[in-house]
């Protein structure tokens, strides 16, 4: 009869080790799958975003038109101070994609004519700027964003200035360093600023610096 119960005890302890094990396997089983849903899940989400990131910047370079060797991209992006929103709590902040061109070239002024010829250029200057910032995602899409020039806190010379875009939730403001001079406002010599299909557009070329004696 001892026997017989310590046989009994050896196969439930047996069973219940065999219960555990099985537990255990179906619980990593499940842990397993769950993580690889969840790896799918950013992934998808990150494909869906890159594709649609992919999307603004082809539609951005065809308002843009064709790249010239002049013309590069432009990426000077500069830190800004966060501040705490109303919406923070709602909405998850982010920082808007861009695709942004910067169009560099000669000035050929009266000094540069009589110092420099086309064998030995001068050096070349940044002559506008065209800017392609991605709101897709904007909550209220009947408020476009805007932006506005600020001081550039480490240009004592004022030879640089900082551009700052403001847009809505979910997006915080974004800026970046550009060379500081007086724009040209008018259409006939390249100026845009619209905001259409969630990205705002802002292109404009610089005023012809003219030679001082």
């Amino acid at each position: 009869e001892i026997r017989a119960l310590r046989a009994r005890v050896q196969q439930d302890e047996h069973m219940k080790l065999n219960t555990a094990v099985g537990v255990g396997a179906i619980n990593r089983k499940t842990l397993e799958a769950t993580r690889q849903a969840a790896r799918g899940a950013r992934d998808s989400a990150a494909a869906s975003t890159s594709a649609a990131s992919g999307k603004l910047a082809a539609y951005s370079s065809r308002v843009m038109g064709e790249t010239s060797e002049n013309d590069s991209v432009f990426t000077q992006e500069v830190r800004v101070d966060r501040k705490v929103e109303w919406w923070h709590q709602k909405y998850q902040a982010r920082k808007p994609k861009y695709f942004n061109r910067v169009h560099t070239g000669f000035e050929w002024t009266k000094y540069n004519q009589t110092h420099y010829d086309h064998d030995n250029p001068p050096p070349k200057v940044v002559k506008g700027y065209k800017f392609n910032i991605f709101y897709p995602d904007l909550i209220d899409k009947t408020k476009a964003p805007s932006y506005k020039i600020e001081r550039d806190p480490e240009s004592p010379d004022h030879s640089t200035c900082i551009i700052r875009f403001q847009a809505g939730p979910p997006y915080e403001d974004i800026a970046f360093k550009i060379v500081n001079k007086d724009w040209e406002y008018s259409h006939k010599y390249g100026f845009k600023s619209s905001f259409e299909r969630g990205i705002l557009h802002l292109f404009f070329n610089f005023k012809r610096q003219r030679y001082r004696k």
